[in-house]
C-alpha cells in the first residue's frame, strides 16, 4: 500500500533544527535539504520570520541576503534551490536558531492547525512565480536603511511563504495585503523623508 502520512508540519521541522543532540552548529545547506520538496517556501519563512522584530541596524540586511537569493529562484520556476557555496557552507549555531524561533513556533502551530489547502487557484506554475517575484521586491525593501522597516515587508514575506507551504490561498491572500501595505508605507517614508530634507534645506537658506 502507499504511504498516506501526512508530511511534518513546518513547525515540526523548525524544531528539529534545533534540536542540540544534533551539534551545535548547523549549515544553510543542512537547514535546506531538511525542509525536502518544501525547501523554497521554507527557508523563505525560517530567514524572514526573524524580521518581523526590532532589529539592529544592519541586522535585517544580513537576513535578507537570503531572500534576494531565494526567491528569484521561485519567481523564475526552479525546482531545486541553489545557494552559492560560501552560503551553502555557512554556520549557524543551533542554539540561538532555536532561541530565535521559540517564541514564534507557539503561533505557528496555532495557525496550522486551522491552516488547510484552499484557494488552491492562487498557487501553480504562473502564480507561484509571481509570489517568488513579490518575495524578491520585498527581500530588496528589507535591505534599506529604514528605522523599524524590516517587520512589515518580513511578516508579508513570512505571510507569503507560509501559505505556499500551506497551500492555503487566503493566508497568500493576506500576504499580498500586508505587502501592499509594506509597499504604501515605504513610499509615504520617502514621501516624508524627502519633505524633511526639502524644509531643511529651506531653512538653512541652500
Amino acid at each position: 500500500m502507499p504511504n498516506l502520512e501526512a508530511p511534518a508540519p513546518l513547525s515540526q521541522l523548525l524544531r528539529e533544527l534545533g534540536d542540540d543532540g544534533k551539534g551545535a552548529k548547523i549549515s544553510v545547506r543542512e537547514v535546506v535539504d531538511h525542509f525536502g520538496h518544501r525547501a523554497f517556501g521554507a527557508v523563505l519563512f525560517t530567514f524572514a520570520l526573524p524580521n518581523v522584530l526590532p532589529l539592529p541596524p544592519g541586522a535585517s540586511g544580513v537576513l535578507g541576503l537570503p531572500l534576494v537569493l531565494v526567491a528569484p529562484q521561485l519567481m523564475l520556476g526552479a525546482k531545486t534551490l541553489w545557494l552559492p557555496a560560501w552560503l551553502d557552507n555557512r554556520q549557524i549555531d543551533r542554539a540561538g536558531l532555536k532561541r530565535a524561533l521559540a517564541g514564534f513556533l507557539p503561533t505557528l502551530e496555532k495557525v496550522e492547525r486551522v491552516s488547510s489547502p484552499r484557494w488552491t487557484g492562487l498557487f501553480g506554475p504562473v502564480a507561484d512565480r509571481v509570489l517568488g517575484l513579490v518575495c524578491f521586491l520585498l527581500a530588496l525593501v528589507l535591505a534599506l536603511p529604514i528605522p523599524l522597516g524590516n517587520m512589515l515587508p518580513g511578516a508579508a514575506i513570512a505571510t507569503l511563504s507560509l501559505a505556499l507551504v500551506q497551500r492555503d490561498g487566503l493566508l497568500g491572500v493576506l500576504g499580498y495585503v500586508m505587502a501592499a501595505s509594506s509597499w504604501l508605507v515605504l513610499g509615504l517614508s520617502f514621501k516624508l523623508l524627502a519633505a524633511t530634507v526639502q524644509h531643511l534645506l529651506m531653512f538653512f537658506g541652500l
